[in-house]
C-alpha cells in the first residue's frame, strides 16, 4: 500500500552519505535523484522507497512529532546490523534492538536531521 515516504533535510549531501550506507544494509540503492533537491532509494520495482528532500517551500526542514519511517529487515541480525550502522554514522539511539511484542523485533534511531526511523523484523 505504501509507495514511498520522504524525510526532510537541511544538508542533502550529508543526508545522502548517511542513507547510502544505512540503506545499503537492506540492499537499497538510489533510483531517483534531482541534484540539490532530493534523492530516493529502493530495493527494486516492488516495495516502498524512501526519499530525502530539501523542503519544497525552501524553509528549514523540521522533524514531525509522531512521524516515523519503518524499514523492513529480513532477519533480527539485519535489524542489529542496520541499527549499529546508523549509530556509527552519527544517528542517535531511540531504542536498542529487541523484542517489542510477539513476532516483532525492532530498533529505533534518528538520522542526522533528527528524523525518527525504525528497522523491524516481523517473524519468529
Amino acid at each position: 500500500m505504501l509507495a514511498y515516504a520522504t524525510v526532510g533535510t537541511n544538508d542533502l549531501p550529508r543526508a545522502a552519505a548517511f542513507y547510502d550506507a544505512v540503506l545499503a544494509e537492506l540492499g537499497g540503492k538510489r533510483f531517483m535523484e534531482e541534484p540539490g533537491y532530493f534523492i530516493a532509494w529502493g530495493t527494486g520495482q516492488d516495495g516502498a522507497g524512501l526519499g530525502v528532500t530539501i523542503p519544497f517551500d525552501k524553509r528549514p526542514a523540521t522533524v514531525g512529532n509522531g512521524c516515523m519511517v519503518a524499514l523492513q529487515a529480513s532477519s533480527r541480525e539485519q535489524v542489529d546490523t542496520l541499527y549499529r550502522k546508523a549509530l556509527e554514522l552519527g544517528g542517535t539511539d531511540e531504542g536498542a534492538p529487541g523484542q517489542r511484542s510477539e513476532g516483532f523485533y525492532a530498533a529505533y534511531f534518528r538520522d542526522l536531521d533528527g528524523n525518527k526511523l525504525n528497522c523491524c523484523y516481523m517473524g519468529p
